[in-house]
């Protein structure tokens, strides 16, 4: 090497590198709040696999920062969070903000998503032919899910008619769910997810309504023993981006963003919820645990009657306030039959 290229080496290399800096600082960062542990296989399996394509979509010009745990925001602030800017994004149950999604919450009933994969395809659909728009109007939603269906797990008692709920404590996911409870004669109780372990131990609550996920991600196969599998309700959740921070993006970032949205990503958490429903139940049959399954619950006697008046008064409410309840009722069971169709 001549004398003068050697001078210009450490030039070049310094430009290199002040290249490097200077991109690595203009990567935009998405502060991502949930509320499931960091350790959860949905975070993992879900929430991390989204942040790792678009970070990777984007050339690594989007970074993106998960706030596991409500640490960034609690359980029923999420939303709100994301709308006001605190996250940039959000994922959370539309159902915790009581109210403010009562057409969303219609594929909670029972009937609707008799998987996750089937749920999220239904909560998708509708979002996407428009019925759902003016619930959303201040964030810019990314994809939506549901758990799988939510059952009753309890300590001591079995349950296998709503009768035996008479005065059992059950922590319930959102208002619509401890509206049917409270029909059926429990004692619906409410608390964020991560409480309901130390809940249990200590006798707060005899028992929950919840998915198989839901048993498996908070370690309650420890505590319940005694499952009754009558889906009457699935869990309606969104991953939602704050509105101004998406305007923000460059082009680049956007396309980044809109490639990991919509039907596409509703359905990979359906698959990961499917798969954790799986392990949820085979954890309790390795347990040697009692599991009651009433199927068709719609078409149960013991069932049928408390279910179906539950539907019929949560659209009745929302007809009250002017909500065009049974429209979407029945694009729900239309999008639940084609969603399941192909499974």
């Amino acid at each position: 090497m001549n004398k003068k290229l050697k001078q210009y080496v450490p030039y070049a290399l310094a430009l290199s590198l002040a290249g490097t800096a200077l991109s690595a600082q203009a990567a935009t960062t998405l502060r991502v709040a949930h509320f499931f542990p960091a350790a959860s296989d949905v975070n993992q399996n879900l929430f991390k696999a989204w942040a790792n394509a678009v970070e990777e979509d984007s050339n690594g010009q989007l970074r993106v920062q998960m706030f596991p745990s409500g640490t960034l925001a609690k359980a029923d602030a999420i939303y709100e969070a994301a709308a006001n800017g605190i996250a940039d994004v959000g994922i959370t149950v539309q159902g915790y903000t009581a109210g403010r999604f009562p057409l969303t919450q219609i594929v909670e009933l029972p009937g609707i998503a008799p998987t996750a994969a089937a749920g999220a395809c239904v909560l998708q659909t509708l979002y996407d032919e428009g019925h759902l728009d003016d619930e959303y109007a201040d964030t810019h939603p990314l994809f939506m899910f549901t758990t799988g269906p939510g059952f009753v797990h309890t300590k001591d008692t079995l349950v296998e008619t709503p009768e035996d709920l008479a005065s059992l404590r059950i922590r319930r996911p959102t208002s619509l769910v401890g509206d049917m409870l409270t029909d059926m004669g429990a004692t619906p109780v409410g608390m964020p997810a991560p409480d309901i372990y130390t809940s249990m131990q200590r006798g707060v609550i005899d028992g929950v309504s919840l998915p198989w996920e839901g048993i498996k991600t908070f370690r309650l196969n420890e505590l319940a023993t005694q499952h009754t599998q009558v889906p009457f309700y699935s869990l309606g959740l969104i991953a939602t981006m704050n509105q101004r921070t998406y305007d923000r993006l460059s082009p680049e970032e956007k396309a980044a963003i809109d490639a990991n949205s919509g039907m596409k990503w509703a359905e990979n958490a359906g698959e990961v919820f499917n798969e954790l429903d799986r392990q949820g139940k085979e954890e309790a049959v390795e347990a040697g645990h009692t599991i009651l399954e009433i199927e068709e619950p719609l078409e149960n006697p013991d069932w049928q009657g408390p279910l179906t008046a539950g539907i019929e008064s949560y659209l009745g409410k929302l007809e009250e306030r002017g909500l065009p309840a049974r429209e979407v009722y029945q694009a729900a069971q239309a999008a639940s039959n084609a969603c399941t169709s192909g499974q």
